[in-house]
């Protein structure tokens, strides 16, 4: 029998996620799962009519490696009357495998052994991981749960000689928080000033509520020349599992980006991509998100309140956090298990989100399910007791 002894793990001290993890406890106990965030409802009858379209006329092969070339110009169109920036469809724009593709190409394009990564925790679980396994070394600057503004003296604190790159969300998951102008223009002053790197993750960017406004890193020149913006059409049409995203950077970085690119994937799902770039014609198809999107989260606060939960309406996303500190001490990823297994209703702990969990009584629900769904999940959380 062939010995696995002299296999040495890349990620010693990574297991099963805790989305896959919570999801199949759901499964096994029945619950209502509010824990992973995938939309509970279909994409648009049109973008499947358009996808069988595709299909159907053959455009079954390989795409281009660095994607469609109809879908990287619809981008370019989208991105420009977003911030004002033009990315070249043909030397800016890369269609990749889902942002977590994205995520893993930009980090692994810069990133070297010993160099440093500034990471705002709680984080996206992908990407401390990408970053270990380039040998970089991720520099954490911690947040609450439920944190109102970034601290940037505490990020100015942490960047050294071996800073390379910072690593920004928003809107954020899992805190749903939205920067703001002021706090783009800070992260493009040190990141000036240090000439560092910065990989914006931007997959809700469409995804936001009561009248405010996303800040892309392309609207700022001095971010848009060291930025690698990532982005996902799973989040924006409803299509997760189709794992279609894109990264806009310089053509200099987007050079050294496709090198990896091209031996990681290759290219993307060929039918898919003409479809969303057909799709991308009609702005209202994306544009109207975030007022949907405000109705699912304003209707869960509503049904969820008098529970005792301490919520600070998200700005972004399609996540609540809530805080139980006024109903029980008790540690957040045994609450998530046990209202899972009891009240039928999977969360998500946000102690998952931190390198060091400290405590933080909070869990994360994903609003982006059905009304019917939203009202029978806080109808079972108001019978727990507590």
């Amino acid at each position: 029998m062939f010995s696995t002894s002299r296999l040495k793990s890349k990620l010693p001290h990574v297991g099963t996620t805790i989305f896959t993890k919570m999801s199949r406890l759901a499964e096994e106990h029945q619950a209502i799962n509010l824990a992973q965030g995938f939309p509970e409802f279909d994409c648009s009858p049109e973008l499947q009519r358009l996808v069988d379209k595709y299909v159907k006329g053959g455009k079954n092969q390989y795409a281009p490696m660095a994607g469609v070339m109809s879908l990287r110009e619809a981008i370019s169109k989208k991105t420009w009357e977003a911030s004002g920036h033009e990315y070249h469809p043909e030397t800016e724009i890369t269609i990749t495998s889902g942002a977590t593709e994205a995520l893993y190409v930009a980090v692994s394009t810069i990133v070297n052994p010993g160099d440093e990564v500034v990471v705002f925790e709680p984080a996206y679980d992908s990407y401390v991981p990408v970053i270990e396994l380039n040998g970089g070394v991720p520099v954490f600057v911690t947040l609450d749960a439920q944190y109102e503004a970034v601290d940037w003296n505490a990020v100015a604190a942490v960047i050294t000689d071996k800073t390379v790159a910072i690593m920004i969300n928003t809107p954020h998951n899992p805190t749903g928080n939205v920067w703001s102008q002021a706090d783009m223009q800070r992260l493009a002053a040190l990141a000036e000033r240090h000439e560092l790197y910065v990989i914006s993750d931007e997959v809700y960017e469409h995804i936001v509520f009561d009248e405010r406004k996303h800040i892309p890193a392309a609207s700022i020149p001095a971010l848009a020349a060291r930025t690698f913006l990532c982005g996902s059409f799973g989040k924006t049409f409803h299509t997760t599992g189709w794992k279609l995203g894109y990264c806009l950077a310089p053509a200099a970085l987007t050079a050294e980006f496709r090198k990896i690119h091209q031996f990681l994937v290759f290219s993307v799902v060929t039918p898919f991509q003409f479809a969303v770039a057909e799709y991308l014609n009609e702005p209202a198809h994306y544009l109207s998100l975030s007022a949907f999107y405000q109705e699912k989260r304003d209707l869960f606060l509503n049904a969820i309140d008098g529970i005792g939960f301490i919520a600070k309406p998200s700005q972004g996303s399609f996540f609540q956090n809530v805080s139980y500190e006024n109903l029980t001490d008790q540690n957040d990823l045994i609450l998530a298990e046990r209202l899972t297994k009891e009240a039928k209703v999977a969360s998500i702990p946000v102690s998952a989100f931190y390198s060091r969990p400290a405590g933080y009584k909070t869990l994360r629900f994903c609003f982006a399910k059905n009304d019917e769904t939203l009202l029978r999940a806080a109808e079972k959380l108001r019978k727990v007791v507590w």
